[in-house]
């Protein structure tokens, strides 16, 4: 999705009211229960929150300059790449194959070959519509985010078709960019 994202895509950055700011700390708390004690450093209160608006109406929650979490349609709120590095237990993990590797950060979808095959690696109670992280095996951070088209366990046994929807991977738009 920002694999081809210009600058041209952003609309404008307003600081939210801190009413808006305890909302969006709260649906991620929800969302994320796993982070909750470190919520305060990832959104700390005491530093104002952006809102950046972006084409397709994607929303970027912004702190210090960094975007930190994004969503799209006041959808989910997606975790940032960099977030999830340092906080890997807040998605499931899907692995890929080292031969997915170039595709996958080229912003190609995930397809159910390259997470069934050999090096692949499913977390079987991962539900239809799911964020996961895409991680590659043998290494220990994601290479990307995104979210399922199917369960894990149809994936397992349809193997045709696309698994996970890349929504963020290394590299792209939204990874290179500070605000």
């Amino acid at each position: 999705m920002f694999k081809k994202f210009t600058d041209g895509e952003i609309g404008g950055m307003t600081k939210l009211k801190t009413s808006v700011e305890r909302a969006i700390r709260k649906q991620i708390k929800e969302q994320y229960p796993m982070i909750e004690s470190a919520l305060e450093d990832i959104l700390p209160k005491k530093t104002p929150l952006l809102l950046v608006k972006c084409h397709n109406q994607i929303n970027l929650v912004v702190v210090n300059n960094e975007p930190k979490f994004f969503n799209i349609h006041d959808g989910p709120y997606y975790p940032h790449l960099k977030v999830l590095h340092q906080y890997p237990q807040m998605l499931p993990k899907f692995q890929v194959d080292r031969g997915a590797v170039k595709f996958v950060l080229s912003g190609a979808n995930i397809m159910c070959r390259g997470l069934t095959s050999p090096g692949a690696q499913l977390d079987l109670n991962v539900g239809k519509d799911q964020i996961v992280a895409v991680m590659v095996e043998g290494k220990e951070h994601a290479l990307a985010l995104g979210y399922t088209k199917m369960t894990a366990k149809e994936i397992q046994s349809i193997n045709s078709g696309i698994g996970v929807d890349n929504i963020h991977c290394l590299g792209d738009y939204l990874w290179e960019k500070v605000f």
